[in-house]
């Protein structure tokens, strides 16, 4: 994004189908600095990226022009978006209720008649013409009560040549319903033969669709049970230390550096830092772990998570939005709010769709009343009404966004946070997956294991210079020397200055003395003599050892080695990758003996090494014009770049905020074995898409023909508009029940080897 844009969410209301997503996202476009919109059924909410001086008074009357209602989402939102889906499925379940009461009697009336001869010769002596005249006030009582708001949002909007499921409803609903009244009111108007009422159908299908929305509504509301739970991981009070006692405040009086009480059983409030005290935390709810951790002093805890069995005293160190908590909710929330490609044919033809459907019912009744037969005035009307009710593109506006949102959701609740709604499909494509070394297959702790020194200088004085030069260094070699130092109780030199020299190493004043410590082309660079280490060198690598080498006053003086440790997840996640036929390469600034060591313990396919960070993109490129689309696997600031040219990048939560920010996925607790799992996931979440898809787009490809009346000349089978409604809402409910079959999704070895295959495959 540009400096001279911004983004921006609206909350949108009144939505109900496809097509409505399509006349809002082209209202919107259509306002002057908006440079793309995305509109999200499913969450009901716009996504904007606009210049600057574009309002969002503007962007909401450009909305309810187009006969919906819009608000700013703010980032207290998720709360209040959950109470208002629960005012509007309690008004549901009333309208829905009322709705039921007063078609049922015209159900029985005219449905009862057909079916039971003796009752319908009672009705005829009891009742008489007032038998339709109890229809018609009850069927007027369903639709201009319960059923209004079909008629004041589907009208107004076939009048602006917008049509949608409203429309639909409407139309064929006021059809039936019209019909009947002149057949009950003027019967002289007709023809001979078609004086029919269809008042049960009118009934029947309001009272139908407001049981399909208020089931939609139910399946919908725990699409978002992630997020929901999330926000309740968070504690509204919190006890903070003040001059030795203690208070109960809300959470959002608390600031940086406050000090607060923890007790066993109570939930962290915000993130911080141990002071005092040692437990386990239980952080299952955040990365997916379900061992709890150990804390002592030092150590960060993340507000949500669960202190378990010892009392902590810990210094906040963030709060509000800067929060993991609220950054999880945030990422979690961008990426169920996107679209994937695959949605880009659903609205091609969502957009035509409604029109289309109302052309089609004309020319169905037009073809019946010409060529029907008697009464064809009758046929005719029916068969338009089960066209226009039995396409309804609901399902098409739901088949994508539910699953994406249950997807993402399910992975965030096992640590993994899909920052793009759309890595779910790209995880599909990959064919190859690069890792960095330091931090991403290791632990990124190195100890030093050698430290040979020339003759003439001094081990615990050289360890004093180098702890001085290191002390101001981010490099894993720093705490691995400084561990040393501190075993040899060799007390650091007065460090004067310092120089980090990215890619090769430092150079540092230590008392009076200049300090040089670095990979081998750093003293190439300086023109420093190594000979003298070569074999050591060549014997430290071939060991898996990283080499570092150090020279005082431009004189070598040591050679050391650091071995870092592999992580426990890693040889089993690369086995399962590699079993299954991905492509893995490792990317590192390492020398090329010391990663070829890793790369053979690990049994890792191509190993690119000795590569400055601004050369990991150059190495992603190649790799992937040699293999296909690729996913790298990074945790450091130096791992950004390549984060974000690779076609996937997976970040490791325990990494820099950096590369957290530059991916499309964070493994929130480092755990390589999410890596295979999120593949997984990802894979179960695309066929659920496509089996929604197939569903929504076959259900209308069948059924529009059948209630046009296709089949009526081969097998004499109509479609009653009140079935045609019946399926209709089914379709919906259906394509949200199949996406909530994702919260129970569950990683079990055989079920992402068989996902994983067929991501490499297809």
């Amino acid at each position: 994004m540009s400096n001279t844009t911004r983004e921006l969410d609206l909350a949108i209301e009144g939505m109900t189908c496809a097509s409505c997503v399509a006349h809002v996202e082209r209202a919107l476009a259509k306002v002057d600095g908006v440079e793309a919109v995305s509109v999200n059924l499913a969450t009901e909410r716009a996504h904007l990226r606009l210049s600057p001086q574009v309002t969002p008074a503007t962007l909401i009357q450009k909305v309810e022009r187009a006969g919906y209602g819009a608000h700013l989402v703010e980032n207290a939102d998720q709360p209040e978006t959950s109470a208002k889906r629960e005012r509007e499925r309690i008004v549901l379940a009333r309208q829905f209720k009322w709705s039921l009461i007063a078609t049922l009697p015209v159900f029985i009336l005219e449905m009862g008649s057909h079916i039971i001869p003796a009752f319908h010769h009672w009705l005829m002596a009891n009742l008489g013409v007032w038998n339709w005249i109890i229809q018609a006030i009850l069927t007027t009582v369903v639709m201009f009560g319960p059923g209004r708001i079909f008629y004041l949002k589907g009208l107004p909007a076939l009048a602006r040549l917008a049509p949608d499921m409203n429309s639909l409803v409407a139309l064929g609903s006021l059809s039936a319903w019209a019909y009947s009244l002149v057949a009950t009111f003027a019967p002289e108007l007709l023809p001979n033969g078609t004086v029919n009422v269809y008042y049960e159908a009118a009934a029947v299908i309001v009272t139908l669709i407001l049981l399909g929305r208020l089931m939609e509504a139910n399946a919908r509301g725990r699409t978002s049970d992630a997020i929901a739970q999330l926000v309740k991981l968070q504690p509204q009070t919190a006890t903070r230390l003040h001059d030795g006692q203690t208070e109960i405040v809300d959470i959002a009086a608390l600031q940086p550096n406050d000090l607060l009480l923890v007790r066993p059983g109570e939930r962290i409030p915000l993130d911080g830092e141990i002071i005092e005290g040692n437990s386990f935390v239980d952080e299952s709810m955040m990365t997916g772990e379900p061992i709890p951790v150990s804390k002592t002093p030092g150590a960060e805890v993340i507000g949500g998570t669960i202190n378990t069995n010892g009392s902590l005293t810990y210094k906040v160190t963030k709060t509000g939005k800067d929060t993991m908590l609220a950054r999880i909710i945030e990422l979690v929330e961008a990426a169920q709010g996107e679209k994937l490609p695959i949605q880009a044919l659903v609205d091609q033809v969502t957009r035509w769709f409604v029109p289309v459907v109302i052309l089609i019912a004309l020319i169905t009744f037009g073809i019946w009343l010409v060529f029907g037969p008697d009464p064809a005035l009758s046929f005719a009307l029916v068969n338009a009404v089960a066209v226009l009710i039995i396409a309804c593109p609901c399902a098409m506006g739901l088949a994508t966004p539910t699953s994406i949102m249950v997807g993402t959701g399910r992975a965030a609740t096992m640590g993994l946070l899909f920052r793009r709604g759309s890595a779910l499909q790209s995880l599909a494509e990959i064919k190859t997956i690069a890792f960095d070394k330091t931090g991403t297959l290791t632990l990124g702790k190195p100890q030093l294991t050698d430290f040979e020194i020339v003759a003439g200088f001094d081990r615990s004085q050289l360890l004093s210079l180098a702890v001085a030069a290191e002390q101001h260094s981010e490099h894993p070699i720093a705490q691995a020397l400084i561990d040393a130092a501190r075993e040899a109780n060799a007390s650091p030199g007065t460090l004067e200055s310092f120089e980090a020299i990215p890619g090769y190493g430092l150079r540092a004043q230590v008392s009076g003395q200049t300090v040089l410590i670095g990979a081998d082309r750093l003293f190439k660079q300086q023109g420093i003599e190594l000979s003298i280490f070569t074999n050591a060198a060549t014997t430290l690598a071939s060991e898996g050892k990283t080499p570092i080498y150090m020279a005082v006053n431009n004189k070598i003086a040591a050679i050391m080695a650091l071995a870092d440790t592999i992580k426990p997840s890693t040889l089993p996640a690369l086995n399962a990758l590699h079993n299954l036929g991905f492509k893995i390469a490792m990317i590192t600034g390492d020398n090329q003996r010391t990663a070829n060591a890793i790369a053979k313990k690990l049994g890792i396919d191509e190993v690119i090494a000795e590569v400055l960070p601004d050369q990991k993109v150059a190495a992603l490129k190649k790799l992937r014009e040699q293999h296909g689309t690729i996913a790298y696997v990074g945790d450091g600031i130096n791992d950004a770049p390549a984060l974000a040219e690779a076609d996937l990048g997976l970040a490791i939560g325990t990494g820099t905020d950096i590369a957290i920010e530059s991916a499309d996925l964070v493994l929130v607790s480092g755990d390589l074995q999410g890596v295979p799992k999120s593949i997984a996931l990802a894979r179960a979440t695309m066929r659920n898409i496509k089996q929604n898809l197939f569903w929504a787009f076959a259900y209308n490809a069948a059924l529009i023909p059948l209630a046009a009346g296709i089949a009526y000349p081969f097998f004499g089978i109509l479609l009653s508009p009140m079935l045609a409604a019946g399926a209709m809402a089914l379709s919906s409910v259906f394509v949200v029940t199949n996406a909530l079959r994702l919260r129970r999704w569950q990683d079990t070895s055989l079920r992402h080897q068989q996902d994983i295959k067929e991501a490499t495959h297809e």
